[in-house]
């Protein structure tokens, strides 16, 4: 398989693996399972971890060898950074949601506006959603990126291993946006639509990643360790909380740990 193929292969599958957890709302009449949910959550939050280590971090660090003992400052910066980014983004759009309730309220009456306000919380839940996917979308094109300016099989395949963490969390996100936006909108097409197109970003996202890192190669230990700082804050805030409290137990911790050396010992083997 050629390496523009292993790339290719990989900023689809980030798409698609949301669109299949969208499809989800075709099946079920209600919720996935809690425990099938922590078991998806905790082993891609493992997968997620380990890649931002093995295909994120220490690239980042190996890149920045020319400064010597301070080879770690771009990479901690970058992980702060990263992390920052999603704060700010997650204190900006509950405001701008805020601001547009109250313009609605103004022109609705009060049952009308009950169900605007309702629809709103699905929908705050499809623009974070949206949101987070952006940096996911850039890690992945940007462990490409560092694999093209590389130009070995291994880098390729561990970028690859990198989109297959991601997927793997975007399938019970695309549910977990179709399925109650089926109760809101009455429609499981309508509902499908919605979950699809949260995770359309990603690819986009890929490609900027892509052109950021054979265009401005020298920031490449920056931009590689934002990425990883912003999916470990995900991880950190959304998806470990959620694999633990969504069942009894420790299945999300056995999904974690199984991910997390899943994908090490494919990073070490193939790296």
């Amino acid at each position: 398989m050629s390496n523009l193929a292993i790339t290719i292969i990989g900023i689809t599958f980030i798409f698609l693996m949301t669109t299949l957890g969208s499809a989800v709302v075709f099946l079920f009449r209600g919720k996935i399972s809690e425990k099938l949910n922590s078991l998806f959550l905790g082993f891609a939050s493992g997968l997620m971890i380990a890649a931002s280590i093995w295909s994120l971090i220490l690239p980042a660090i190996e890149q920045s060898s020319n400064m010597g003992a301070f080879s770690f400052v771009p990479a901690s910066c970058g992980i702060i950074l990263g992390c920052l980014f999603l704060v700010v983004m997650d204190k900006l759009l509950p405001y701008l949601l805020n601001k547009m309730g109250r313009k609605s309220q103004n022109v609705t009456t009060q049952n009308s506006f009950s169900q605007k306000h309702s629809l709103s919380k699905t929908g705050k839940l499809f623009l974070a959603v949206t949101l987070h996917n952006i940096p996911e979308g850039l890690a992945v094109g940007l462990a490409f990126g560092n694999a093209f300016s590389l130009g070995e099989t291994s880098a390729f395949m561990s970028a690859l291993w990198l989109a297959i963490g991601i997927g793997l969390q975007n399938f019970p996100e695309g549910s977990a946006i179709s399925l109650p936006m089926r109760e809101q909108l009455g429609s499981s097409g309508k509902a499908f639509l919605f979950g699809s197109l949260s995770g359309i970003v990603e690819p986009f996202m890929a490609l900027i990643g892509i052109w950021l890192s054979t265009s401005l190669s020298s920031l490449m230990p920056w931009f590689l360790s934002f990425s990883a700082g912003a999916m470990l804050f995900v991880v950190a805030e959304e998806l470990l909380p959620d694999a633990k409290n969504n069942s009894r137990g420790n299945i999300g911790t056995w999904g974690f740990i199984t991910g997390f050396v899943i994908m090490m010992i494919l990073d070490v083997a193939l790296g």
